[in-house]
């Protein structure tokens, strides 16, 4: 909560911090783009979430009604955006994803450590980058 008006900031005028993205989604309401930071889950050209207030959280219920999104990610220390299409996995364990993740990518550790402290309903998020 706290975190996420300077690490929006930054990534809004292009500077990535190390471990975090900016997803953008279409708001199921207005239809006008949403942007959240979220914990940078990329491997390959997929981009992994795991959404601490599961569907309560706006940008689930916006993928739920568009799964079509935007991400932009860190290159160099610089940003760019990214096309794709989100799907919510409710089979998938979030705290083992976590953990997966935490092995992959060890800049996403602080952002799980906020997650787990703070979620209430965890839910994983895939999202397949386009080529």
């Amino acid at each position: 909560y706290f975190l996420n008006p300077p690490i929006k900031f930054l990534l809004a005028i292009g500077i990535a911090p190390p471990g975090y993205a900016l997803l953008e989604t279409i708001g199921r309401k207005t239809g006008k783009p949403r942007r959240t930071p979220v914990g940078d889950g990329r491997i390959g050209s997929q981009f992994w979430i795991v959404a601490e207030h599961g569907v309560k959280a706006g940008y689930v219920r916006n993928i739920q009604t568009n799964p079509r999104v935007r991400l932009k990610l860190r290159g160099g220390v610089r940003a760019r955006w990214y096309n794709g299409t989100a799907h919510l996995l409710p089979e998938d364990d979030p705290r083992e994803r976590q953990r997966w993740l935490a092995t992959q990518l060890p800049s996403s550790a602080a952002n799980a450590s906020i997650v787990r402290l703070f979620g209430t309903e965890l839910l994983t998020v895939r999202i397949d980058m386009d080529g």
